[in-house]
């Protein structure tokens, strides 16, 4: 066998061949990073368009109380009887209670 006939025996891996580590780490980015922020941020967002007067919400910040009246970018929170205070609505974490 000759050099050259050798040197051509031993190729390079195909493009695709090298492509395939980068494919897979981007899959697994994919399902353990991205997909479940969608997943949840979709959740966030219904739980936020779904808010009624009378529910008990939790807020960012950690204040508990009633809703008292929703618009369409803000809440009134009653925190206590007869204290109502404005949040912006994307300030609410969770809905403690619904109505």
């Amino acid at each position: 066998m000759d050099p050259q006939t050798a040197a051509t025996a031993v190729q390079q891996p195909g493009l695709l061949v090298q492509m395939v580590p980068f494919l897979m780490i981007a899959a697994i980015f994919y399902f353990l990073l991205i997909r479940p922020q969608n997943k949840q941020m979709k959740e966030t967002q219904k739980m936020l368009s779904e808010l009624k007067s009378g529910d008990k919400v939790l807020t960012r910040g950690g204040m508990v109380g009633v809703i008292k009246d929703v618009r369409e970018t803000e809440i009134d929170l009653e925190i206590s009887k007869g204290v109502k205070v404005t949040f912006a609505r994307t300030a609410v974490q969770q809905v403690i209670q619904k109505r």
